[in-house]
């Protein structure tokens, strides 16, 4: 069997170590060969390939990124793009397709495989943690511990310079790594999209840290909203999937907070730092994990099932289960840790 592998949208800490595993034990256990798509979706649309074989991956566990390029490439809204894909399949005599990603790349894969017949099984990535389905994605701890390891950093500045410091994370409809990483590094105000915030309470928050005579954090999600207003945007052109590209609102928060309170403040945008750089080992484990029982779900025709997470064991689930609904932060959640804001 000839087994085509890609990955689609961000990139994230961990793809490498999938793609390791799924060659490795495909070639050494079943005789399997494969073919890696290049970008995304891009590949099979294309028609861009590159053999894959396990001098390949030799090397590439603590590598960051992906060996494969990666893209948001989107072949159900390209012109014939089903028809171009399955053409690229058959002339690549690709039995099986594994399709490592998000909401947006493993619901093409869902599409494929339910309404044209195409045998893909799913990988869940991203580093938003969002994938219903599965309690944990490969990525979202490396950029926890990115994230957690600037606001650290961020604390001594701040006092300082007693200013206000806001620290804008990726997150763009779930607040989770906002809320790990700003609970783990003792933030004084976590603000995320699943709660729309009062700008006025939190100047509240603030100007109470500064009477305590400490400088405040403020960790927010790029996808967080006030309460009186909309996404706050620097960029409002589309991705093939009709994404608007996310960042501005923690400029914008920083200038609002100085304007209400007096008080000086800056901002740090993260953002591609948090998925950049090398795995965690967490991620390392889980993503290789994933691969492993990928590979397992291609032998047994495990067609539209994803991997997943449930406690410590991989179980496979419909990647339509997993993409009907994103997994966002419990409000009860949120407020076991509002004792600390302020």
């Amino acid at each position: 069997m000839r087994v085509g592998v890609l990955t689609g949208g961000g990139d994230c800490p961990g793809l490498n170590a999938v793609i390791r595993a799924i060659v490795r034990k495909g070639v050494q256990e079943y005789g399997y060969e494969f073919t890696g798509f290049r970008d995304g979706w891009r590949g099979p649309l294309e028609g861009v390939a590159v053999p894959l074989d396990i001098p390949a991956v030799r090397g590439i566990l603590p590598r960051g990124g992906t060996i494969l390029g990666s893209s948001r490439t989107n072949p159900l809204t390209a012109p014939s793009g089903i028809r171009r894909v399955k053409e690229n399949l058959a002339k690549y005599e690709i039995e099986a397709l594994i399709a490592i990603g998000g909401e947006d790349t493993l619901g093409v894969a869902a599409r494929l495989v339910d309404e044209y017949g195409v045998p893909c099984v799913g990988v869940p990535k991203t580093i938003d943690n969002d994938l219903s389905a599965t309690d944990y994605t490969f990525g979202f701890d490396t950029a926890v511990g990115i994230a957690t390891e600037a606001i650290d950093r961020l604390h001594t500045t701040a006092e300082s310079h007693m200013r206000v410091l806001v620290v804008e994370v990726m997150g763009r409809h779930a607040g989770w790594i906002a809320l790990h990483s700003g609970l783990a590094g003792g933030a004084n105000v976590i603000l995320i999209p699943e709660q729309r915030f009062d700008l006025d309470q939190v100047c509240a928050w603030v100007t109470s840290r500064f009477k305590a005579t400490y400088a405040p954090i403020v960790v927010v999600a790029e996808g967080a909203m006030p309460r009186d207003g909309e996404l706050v945007l620097k960029d409002r052109t589309l991705d093939s999937y009709g994404h608007v590209r996310l960042s501005g609102v923690g400029e914008w928060l920083a200038k609002e907070i100085e304007r209400r309170t007096g008080k000086e403040a800056r901002t740090t945008v993260l953002g591609h730092v948090q998925r950049g750089g090398t795995p965690s080992a967490f991620d390392r484990w889980l993503a290789t994990r994933f691969g492993l029982h990928a590979i397992d779900a291609v032998r047994d025709g495990a067609w539209g099932q994803m991997v997943a997470l449930r406690g410590t064991d991989i179980v496979r689930v419909p990647i339509s289960e997993a993409t009907a609904r994103l997994k966002t932060v419990d409000p009860a959640l949120y407020a076991e840790v509002g004792v600390f804001f302020g």
